[in-house]
């Protein structure tokens, strides 16, 4: 059953955010999100936080550079939600309000099918079951310098992580300097120039939703050489060049999906990225997840049922973790 959403506003605001009596909240939205913006206002309200509301305009595939702009006004605040159609995590203005001991929610509200994501169900994901799941495979990858995936498919590829430190996204932007994320994954901001192999993507395609097949992807010296020219690839590539930047096609995150109130359908990209016996990579720019590389924007490639081996470790096996 779908949640209300001001019951997914809730969950945001006191099971995720855990915001305090006169703590100082900034949600930033945009014009078509205003009742997920109000359901957040009075979420915050009912926390007695002292809320405040930016709406930015929706012009550009993804607004980060905007956001960038606003860095004094954010260090006001002790909690800043960006639920805006698209996702603001990876931009430096997140990564310099974490540094100032803020916290931070990346919170993107789009879908495909017109429904509200704060009334999807995933929402109700148990942020300590999620942790539970990731803590062996964390810590394999923290002493790894590659990771290997493989699929049925034919996903054949390498990535390169040595310097970089993996993370956990749980919801919970719960203490200072904490960023939280609706997608319930584990994260690395992968070395930019190492990931090499073959990919089926055949999960999600991020924003646009499912592929109508799946698409045969190469990757060399860590970027997206070439695309399959298939009705679906050729979907992919003119999305991807909408972005009007070469940096979009640098491979920047090796994701795993946590959630198993979720499921790839499409419907929803952070769902999507989020779902359980998925792993995914993410496009474009990777600040704020332990990168260097910025871009006008960033999106993930979803995949289905991964055998991952962290250095020689086996941490999942056909979507299912080994560890």
């Amino acid at each position: 059953m779908s949640l209300s959403i001001q019951e997914g506003a809730d969950i945001v605001a006191r099971r995720w955010c855990q915001v305090k009596p006169g703590e100082k909240v900034l949600i930033i939205t945009d014009d078509s999100h205003q009742a997920e913006g109000m359901a957040l206002w009075y979420a915050v309200i009912r926390a007695h936080g002292a809320v405040s509301m930016l709406t930015i305009p929706e012009n550009s595939s993804q607004p980060g550079h905007l956001f960038d702009t606003m860095l004094e006004f954010l260090l006001y605040n002790d909690v800043i939600i960006g639920a805006t159609n698209f996702s603001l995590i990876t931009t430096r203005a997140v990564r310099e309000v974490l540094v100032h001991g803020k916290r931070f929610l990346s919170l993107p509200l789009a879908t495909n099918n017109s429904q509200s994501m704060l009334t999807f169900d995933f929402l109700t994901m148990d942020p300590q079951k999620a942790a539970s799941t990731a803590d062996g495979m964390l810590a394999a990858l923290r002493e790894a310098h590659e990771i290997h995936v493989t699929t049925a498919l034919g996903t054949d590829i390498t990535f390169g992580k040595r310097g970089r430190t993996p993370g956990l996204f749980n919801g919970l932007a719960d203490v200072p300097g904490k960023v939280g994320s609706s997608s319930f994954e584990i994260y690395i901001g992968i070395e930019e120039t190492k990931t090499r192999g073959q990919a089926v993507v055949d999960g999600s395609l991020g924003y646009i939703g499912v592929p109508e097949s799946p698409i045969a992807l190469t990757f060399e010296d860590g970027r997206l050489m070439q695309i399959q020219d298939s009705a679906a690839g050729k979907s992919l590539r003119s999305y991807m060049d909408g972005f009007d930047d070469p940096g979009i096609y640098v491979a920047g995150e090796f994701g795993i999906g946590l959630n198993e109130c979720s499921g790839c359908l499409g419907n929803c990209y952070i769902e999507d990225e989020s779902t359980f016996t998925t792993f995914h990579i993410g496009m474009g720019r990777n600040l704020a997840l332990g990168g260097i590389h910025d871009a006008a924007g960033h999106f993930d490639l979803v995949f289905k049922k991964p055998t991952i081996y962290a250095g020689s470790t086996l941490i999942m096996k056909d979507g299912q973790p080994a560890v």
